[in-house]
């Protein structure tokens, strides 16, 4: 009972919608109304300015962090440790202040893993950046780490927990599956905030 509650908490943590709040106190649109219609950083840069991006980067990957941080002092169990963040990241993607919608996970995944495994968040965020720098498409680089995210676990941990970030992955890539499209139709637009 106590682990239900742990992870009812890690979704309602992950559900609050940080990124309409912030572009709201930046004086911007919401922002799903503008660019890709997502909740995420890189639209409410696009949306409110790369400072409102940044703070919102900051609180959806607090939102990962927080309840793997505070399930780990009273857990050791690295399987339940991955589970709160999936909570996280389907409250941030499924979220009941906005009708069961939301963002896709990308943050708040990276904080639950940064907590999770460290080592394993670092490799795959070393992957984020180069793709990033060669192509300057969030959306590519965020499904290419995801991707090797996995990978990372099972190196610097096991089978079991790869096999669960492979589930949170697959979520995740799913949840991209628009930015897929335009990407196999060469549509997908490099960042740019405020464009």
């Amino acid at each position: 009972m106590e682990r239900l509650l742990f992870l009812i908490g890690s979704f309602l943590l992950g559900s609050v919608p940080f990124g309409i709040l912030v572009a709201r106190a930046f004086g911007g649109p919401d922002p799903r109304t503008v660019g890709s219609g997502n909740i995420g950083a890189t639209n409410v840069a696009r949306a409110a300015g790369l400072k409102a991006g940044v703070i919102t980067l900051i609180l959806d990957v607090s939102k990962g962090v927080l309840p793997v941080v505070v399930a780990r002092s009273i857990y050791k169990d690295p399987n339940f440790l991955i589970l709160c963040g999936l909570f996280a990241i389907l409250g941030h993607c499924l979220s009941p202040f906005l009708k069961f919608k939301g963002g896709k996970g990308v943050a708040t995944g990276a904080g639950a893993f940064l907590a999770i495994n460290p080592k394993a968040f670092l490799c795959a965020l070393a992957v984020f950046i180069f793709v990033f720098l060669l192509r300057r498409i969030v959306s590519l680089a965020s499904i290419t780490s995801s991707l090797a995210m996995p990978l990372f676990v099972w190196l610097f941990a096991d089978v079991k927990q790869a096999g669960l970030t492979a589930l949170i992955s697959l979520f995740i890539i799913y949840r991209h599956k628009d930015n897929i499209r335009r990407l196999l139709k060469g549509e997908e637009k490099p960042f740019s905030p405020g464009a």
